[in-house]
């Protein structure tokens, strides 16, 4: 099998972030930061969700506000033109649930808020009074870069359902060949594909948003399994993001993993961003 042939068109570019935490000063309102307090339009309700914590109590709590990217600052390196070239993305996420995306029942415990107006109204603005201390991140400034992808093997298999794992091998050595693996061991971005820790995702986002716990293996039946692998790359990472390790901060996804937003590729044509859905992955 020749892997190269099939990879040289599967190539994506990523919008990478490197963050620093800002300890002189504040981010200016309208620029892309990672956690501060959010940049919000006037009209703007704060997300809430009612989950289970670490420790069993089932409550109705306000998400945490992670990140929010300009969409003019990413432009220049979005070289695949996928994200709006105006506006506000926003992401959040409820921390003292934290989800792993498994459960339908997940929905809402995370969220993306697109805000495609004007950026010089947006206001920094105060958290929920209900919101707790450990759960506000820190405010760290952002850079951006770009580097194009391939998938890892895992998700390349979700694409292609032909090849067993076998292929591994094969499969690794041809990617190599057009795009050197590289020996980041932090990333952060935008698009492109995720980096994997325990597995692809397509296929989870397309079943659990259908209503499928992917936690323990479930019986599907086999017509509606094949239409679930089918409708799985109709999925896009949209957000990677890594374990907070901060000055005296620290907020960890599992044992030191990463986050993920996924978003259906008409979604994001369509500057619809209701229908994310999260998967948290650690080893």
């Amino acid at each position: 099998m020749n892997f190269e042939s099939l990879l040289e068109p599967m190539q994506k570019s990523s919008i990478r972030i490197a963050y620093e935490l800002n300890t002189d000063k504040g981010c200016p309102v309208g620029s892309s930061k990672i956690g501060g307090k959010p940049d919000l339009p006037a009209d703007f309700e704060w997300f809430y969700y009612k989950g289970e914590s670490y420790d069993g109590i089932i409550e109705r709590r306000p998400l945490s506000f992670l990140a929010h990217i300009n969409c003019e600052e990413a432009n220049k390196f979005d070289k695949d033109n996928l994200l709006p070239s105006k506006g506000m993305i926003y992401f959040f996420y409820e921390l003292a649930s934290t989800t792993w995306g498994f459960d339908p029942n997940d929905k809402g415990s995370s969220r993306v808020y697109y805000y495609p107006g004007n950026i010089s109204e947006l206001k920094s603005t105060d958290f929920p009074s209900d919101l707790i201390e450990e759960y506000k991140l820190p405010e760290m400034s952002i850079v951006f870069s770009s580097k194009n992808e391939l998938p890892d093997f895992e998700e390349f298999i979700e694409w292609h359902n032909e090849f067993g794992y076998d292929k591994w091998d094969a499969y690794d050595e041809a990617r190599n060949k057009i795009i050197p693996e590289s020996d980041e061991v932090s990333i952060n971005k935008l698009l492109g594909y995720a980096n994997l820790i325990q597995g692809g995702m397509l296929l989870s986002c397309e079943e659990t948003s259908n209503g499928v716990y992917t936690g323990t293996t479930t019986e599907i039946p086999v017509d509606k399994l094949q239409q679930y692998k089918e409708n799985c790359t109709k999925w896009q990472l949209l957000f990677q993001l890594e374990s907070i390790e901060a000055e005296n901060y620290e907020m960890l996804w599992g044992d030191v993993g990463r986050i993920y937003f996924y978003i259906m590729a008409e979604d994001l044509l369509k500057l619809n961003f209701d229908n994310c859905w999260l998967i948290l992955q650690c080893t």
